[in-house]
């Protein structure tokens, strides 16, 4: 079959993938060769495959360049994972009391993200979303790089070779329950520079490429590749797995608690909130600043501890049916002196009023 019948995967991954328009013909199929082919879909939304002979073989096509592109090292010990693990716990703990900056700090349900040295604005926090809208935060709205990231992870980083002194300057921990997950995403490309470097800590789980996500009720498609992750271990994407596939973590692959922590790089030229989008020449096209919304509402510490006054609680409430029958006895008062200067200007006027008969 002509390369021509394939879809590229990016099509198929439209919403998602913010590099479809810069790499577009990155990885065209060529003159029937099937270099570089993606998976076939269908041109409907429920994310089936057509069915082909060469699907198979494109899938398996597609896990070998993803395998090709991903490298996992086992250098934490478990008795320096058990360090790295008690910072964590503290980081969750400050972000409890209110220690860290506002946008250091993003919820979700079972899933948290701690955002340092570099924050982003993604997904729903945006007033207009879409692949490539992405912005940095302005400088100094997240909290510095903690310095036990820099003593304990980065440095046996750049101690084992696996990325350049100086080369970090975002650190993100997402602290998984559960059940938790994160949907099929490519990490914006017009933000962070490659490669991406993550640590995986408290518990085994699997990282996915190629699913898509449904939800009410949540499913995942079937991946293309399915790449276990342990604890300790170090996983690097560049190339393929982490430019032209999108990859995600299922709920199904969380079953106790998990934590990671993401080491990138943002490029010189990221887009911050605050600053010119790099893509626009002209004051005249320069879009509309992005704000940001806020995703979780700041806790009161001292709310628990305040005595609260409920509505039946107040003064005026203490005898709901002494206050009915006082109301109920105003409102009587009302229409019978309305009905009494009803009758006195009719016999002023000397008006008789007739009544219909129905």
């Amino acid at each position: 079959m002509a390369a021509s019948g394939f879809s590229d995967l990016r099509e198929k991954l439209k919403s998602m993938t913010p590099h479809r328009d810069d790499y577009g013909n990155k990885y065209q199929a060529s003159n029937g060769s099937g270099k570089g082919r993606k998976r076939k879909y269908r041109e409907s939304d429920d994310d089936e495959y057509e069915h082909s002979d060469d699907s198979s073989d494109l899938r398996e096509q597609e896990a070998r360049m993803v395998r090709s592109s991903v490298v996992q090292l086992s250098i934490f010990t478990p008795e320096e994972c058990a360090r790295i693990e008690e910072r964590i716990d503290e980081v969750v703990a400050k972000a409890e009391s209110g220690q860290y900056r506002e946008h250091t700090v993003d919820r979700a349900p079972l899933r948290n993200k701690y955002f340092f040295g570099e924050g982003y604005t993604y997904g729903a926090q945006l007033e207009r979303r879409g692949p490539g809208q992405e912005r940095l935060y302005r400088k100094g709205e997240v909290d510095e790089i903690p310095s036990w990231v820099h003593e304990l992870v980065i440095k046996r980083l750049v101690s084992n070779g696996v990325i350049p002194e100086g080369f970090v300057n975002s650190a993100v921990i997402n602290d998984y329950q559960p059940g938790g997950c994160i949907v099929s995403h490519v990490d914006p490309l017009h933000i962070f520079a490659r490669p991406i470097v993550s640590v995986s800590f408290f518990s085994d789980s699997a990282l996915c490429f190629g699913c898509r996500f449904q939800f009410k009720p949540i499913r995942v498609s079937e991946p293309v590749f399915v790449l276990p992750v342990r604890r300790g271990s170090v996983t690097v994407l560049s190339g393929y797995a982490a430019d032209d596939i999108t990859h995600c973590i299922r709920p199904q692959d969380i079953k106790e608690r998990r934590a990671v922590i993401i080491l990138r790089k943002t490029k010189p030229d990221a887009p911050r909130l605050d600053s010119d989008s790099p893509l626009s020449s002209s004051p005249a096209l320069r879009p509309a600043p992005l704000k940001a919304k806020r995703s979780h509402r700041k806790a009161d510490p001292d709310a628990a501890h305040r005595p609260r006054v409920l509505e039946m609680d107040k003064e005026e409430n203490r005898h709901p049916s002494l206050s009915r029958h006082r109301h109920h006895s105003a409102s009587s008062e009302y229409y019978r002196r309305r009905a009494e200067d009803l009758d006195k200007h009719q016999e002023s006027s000397g008006r008789k009023v007739k009544m219909r008969r129905n």
